[in-house]
């Protein structure tokens, strides 16, 4: 079986669609981060996907694209722990329910 741009494509939705729920459903501030990260893999992954089945595949754009989205992601992961980290610090959790606390 060789892989083709709709499987790719479908795997790509099916990441992003498990990522967007976790997102959206979960009440602790780790896994909304992780599902973002689901969500950023499954747009590498697309990007990576045009640029194979591209009409120019030599070019290495789309690598390129998913090593800059790689480098935001893990900045982004970066910022994001370290204001779990913080805000677990002073209010002993990390339920985003509970954080009504931090409105101005």
């Amino acid at each position: 079986m060789t892989p083709t741009l709709q499987l790719f494509l479908t795997i790509s939705a099916a990441l992003f669609s498990i990522g967007l729920v976790a997102a959206l459903s979960r009440r602790h501030a780790i896994f909304i981060l992780i599902g973002i990260e689901m969500m950023l893999a499954a747009a590498n992954l697309n990007f990576i996907a045009f640029w194979r089945f591209g009409p120019n595949p030599q070019q290495p754009t789309g690598v390129m694209v998913a090593i800059f989205s790689i480098a935001i992601a893990a900045a982004e992961a970066a910022v994001g722990l370290a204001l779990v980290i913080a805000i677990y610090r002073h209010f002993r959790t990390t339920n985003v329910d509970q954080l009504n606390q931090l409105k101005g």
